[in-house]
């Protein structure tokens, strides 16, 4: 039951890229109205999933976690017009672990030969991707991206101990919401979609993130913390077979081999911690 909970929450971790990828480069609505329509779905479905459960965990969430998760979904979204679903699932997910990886360090936390050596094969892999002369995506979204991958990291480092997950993760959607369709309406006229835009965008926080988050929490409390860690790895290459398959987008060996760098630095990280936490 554990491993098709871990498979549901993995798959619907990737399927947020394809759904925003999908809807911002086949369909005629905004990043901006894609990024209201995402956070209003998600934090229906959150607190309708709260109210279902039994009575008795705490937990309400706060403004500062609130902000960063709408800077991620902002980001998140006008990343996504320009970036290919692998590149952009890549370059979040490095952002997220760098900036988890330096607050440790911020802290005091001491590190192995290996994981300094995971770390720099990782950042090597990022800077890889964006080096002049190697197809590297273009500037402004890949900065987009890595801003998303910092306020996730931001979030996800202000998530910890802060009481029940879902229901702290339903609170700041609902607060993240309100700036979301703030500035929506602050954009007016502007702003443009469709049906198919919508549904994806409704997909898109609904399923891919709501029902996604809520399921990989219930796995979290089965797994341990560094498993869940490694497990993530498969998120960009599903994100990029998923592209490929289903968006019909080209996968280059620059690509290839910064995202096996990424990857390969973040699991030398996490699995070189686990055996040290266990020695």
């Amino acid at each position: 039951m554990v491993v098709l909970l871990c498979v549901a929450a993995l798959v619907a971790f990737a399927a947020n890229s394809i759904f925003t990828r999908a809807a911002l480069a086949g369909t005629s609505i905004d990043a901006v109205s894609f990024t209201a329509v995402r956070l209003v779905s998600g934090a229906l479905v959150l607190w309708l999933i709260v109210l279902l459960r039994a009575a008795g965990a705490e937990g309400r969430g706060s403004w500062a976690s609130a902000l960063a998760l709408f800077g991620y979904a902002i980001a998140f979204s006008l990343a996504y017009r320009s970036l290919t679903a692998a590149t952009g699932a890549l370059l979040l997910f490095g952002a997220v672990q760098v900036t988890m990886i330096s607050w440790g360090l911020v802290r005091g936390e001491r590190l192995s030969a290996v994981q300094w050596a995971g770390i720099l094969l990782a950042v090597a892999g990022l800077v890889g991707l964006l080096l002049p002369g190697l197809s590297p995506p273009p500037i402004g979204a890949a900065g987009l991206m890595l801003a998303a991958g910092f306020s996730w990291g931001v979030y996800t480092l202000r998530a910890k101990g802060a009481g029940d997950p879902t229901r702290v993760t339903a609170a700041n959607f609902g607060r993240a919401a309100l700036p979301g369709v703030a500035v929506a309406l602050a954009f007016g006229g502007n702003l443009s979609w469709d049906g198919l835009g919508l549904a994806l965008a409704v997909a898109s926080g609904a399923l891919a993130s709501g029902m996604g988050y809520a399921i990989w929490y219930a796995a979290l409390k089965q797994i341990g913390t560094h498993t869940a860690a490694v497990s993530q790895l498969s998120v960009p290459v599903m994100t990029a077979i998923a592209g490929v398959v289903l968006l019909a987008e080209p996968l280059d060996w620059p690509t290839v081999i910064g995202g096996a760098c990424i990857l390969g630095g973040i699991a030398l990280v996490t699995r070189s911690y686990r055996m040290r936490r266990s020695d």
